[in-house]
């Protein structure tokens, strides 16, 4: 049998913690650094987008089916390399910086990932997303085009069983984003060289996010990109999907918080607690509908969130890659490669 994750649960005494992990990259929790602080409607359901522009294809390498690719055994926690994902994160917010939704530095950085993606045998396309101009942590933005970059290993059938691995790409305006969230990209493509090359339980469709920071005081106002992938896929597509999981700020803290989106039991969540036992690493449990995962669980799909620990730079120009903590960017990892195991 395997071992029960090491899981700390917030009690009465402990609410002031439970609060801040509910924050996430939107707009709850930590106030925002403006005379009036943000304050969005978490129970609000945004519309879904009308008009879903064609997305563009990524040149794919030739190579064989997913099933020839993969090696006999499959994903293994201890797998993860955590030098992949510093790699990114320096790349992230070391080098390209501050990259909102509608600007040239996350367009930068949408090219730089479908690279790396495309590199690791991953068939990359670039689903376009249209988003408002608004106010994006006390500094209004222009309304524009961001990205999502979508990526499989060439065979998979998106109409047949599969997981959904995502990490939201682009930051607020004035913060180069190494937490929030060059982490949970860093994670994504550590795992996803991991399952390039070895066997997952399901395919795996790996998205960096655009648009999931906020453009306004409401729910409505941020998780574009999400939105807009939940809004595009087919009924069977839909069907398909068994879980999906948002890697979000997962580079800071002890314990990784693990976020349920749903009220009462939480298959889903059950699934992540349990693949964080297997993998050997401690979690705090939560309730939170800030990251992209919300949109699936709106949409009636199974989606939980890993990562959400407070830290001082939070929103921020000192967001920089010295804030990452590697560790935590390790545990994380082994989570995810569990869960896809």
């Amino acid at each position: 049998m395997d071992a029960p994750p090491r899981v700390t649960r917030r009690t009465a005494a402990g609410a002031a913690m439970a609060v801040a992990l509910t924050s996430g990259c939107s707009t709850d929790g930590e106030a925002a650094p403006t005379p009036s602080s943000i304050s969005p409607s978490p129970e609000a359901t945004p519309a879904l987008a009308t008009t879903q522009p064609p997305p563009t294809e990524a040149p794919a390498p030739e190579t064989p089916a997913a099933s020839e690719t993969a090696e006999a055994r499959s994903v293994r926690p201890e797998d993860f390399d955590v030098g992949t994902a510093l790699r990114v994160v320096d790349r992230l917010a070391g080098r390209i910086g501050p990259r909102h939704a509608t600007s040239a530095a996350y367009d930068e950085a949408a090219r730089w990932v479908t690279g790396e993606l495309t590199a690791l045998g991953y068939v990359v396309r670039r689903q376009r997303v249209r988003v408002p101009g608004g106010d994006s942590w006390g500094v209004l933005v222009d309304a524009g085009t961001s990205t999502n970059v979508i990526a499989r290993l060439p065979g998979t059938d998106l109409s047949r069983p599969h997981l959904v691995v995502g990490a939201h790409l682009d930051t607020v305006p004035q913060a180069p984003g190494a937490e929030d969230n060059a982490s949970g990209v860093g994670v994504l493509l550590a795992a996803a060289a991991v399952a390039a090359r070895a066997r997952t339980r399901l395919p795996v469709v790996l998205v960096s996010f655009g648009a999931e920071e906020p453009r306004g005081p409401t729910d409505a106002d941020h998780h574009y990109g999400s939105r807009q992938y939940v809004a595009a896929i087919s009924g069977a597509q839909r069907r398909a999907v068994r879980g999906m999981v948002s890697l979000d700020r997962v580079g800071v803290g002890a314990a990784v918080p693990v976020g349920t989106a749903v009220e009462g039991d939480d298959p889903a969540h059950r699934e992540v607690l349990a693949a964080a036992g297997r993998a050997d690493v401690r979690v705090l449990t939560d309730d939170n509908r800030s990251s992209d995962h919300w949109q699936f669980v709106q949409a009636g799909l199974p989606g939980v969130r890993l990562g959400s620990t407070p830290y001082a730079a939070y929103h921020s120009p000192s967001d920089t890659p010295d804030v990452i903590q590697p560790d935590q960017l390790a545990r994380t990892g082994r989570i995810v490669l569990a869960w896809l195991a």
